[in-house]
């Protein structure tokens, strides 16, 4: 992968699939930087798996015999001097935290995070999730609260207004 977009999108993936009903995705950048966390509270993983994660064969998918997900993402925090640390646990869930320098010459571009928002939620509106990018917040149960429970969050207009929401904050940064 070569966008952290796509990162957030294959890593956030895992969590829907595990079952999360609230996914707390971080990408902030301070003291030279990029933080990129994904908290959920889905099933977690067991301490066997757990272990064996990061490796290339070892994936819970039934389609194909790798996940190449983790360890890519691994390689790439590495490449600019960072870090990937993943805590879980069953029935409780999942934490990962990625930390890249985020001035090396391998940080690899943001990309689309529009986008890569606003397919999270029209994919799983019925799924809290709360997006931190440090300078701005975006938490679909306040937009919940907000519009009531006869707008849904896959509504083409809302998708609309996140979109733009998310636009002027990162043209702002």
């Amino acid at each position: 992968m070569t966008e952290l977009s796509l990162y957030v999108l294959d890593i956030v993936q895992n969590s829907v699939t595990a079952g999360a009903s609230r996914i707390d995705v971080g990408l902030v950048e301070e003291d030279g930087t990029l933080t990129f966390t994904v908290k959920d509270n889905g099933r977690g993983m067991s301490a066997e798996l757990l272990s064996n994660v990061l490796d290339p064969f070892t994936t819970t998918r039934t389609t194909r015999r790798v996940g190449l997900g983790l360890p890519f993402l691994k390689q790439a925090a590495g490449q600019t001097g960072g870090f990937l640390e993943l805590t879980s646990e069953e029935g409780r869930g999942t934490e990962l935290k990625a930390v890249f320098q985020a001035e090396h010459i391998d940080m690899p571009p943001l990309g689309d995070i529009k986008g890569t928002v606003v397919t999270l939620i029209q994919g799983s509106p019925d799924i809290r999730f709360v997006f931190d990018r440090g300078a701005y917040t975006l938490d679909t149960g306040d937009l919940r609260e907000q519009l009531g429970d006869d707008v849904p969050l896959n509504d083409p207009d809302v998708l609309e207004w996140i979109g733009g929401y998310i636009g002027e904050n990162e043209n702002a940064m």
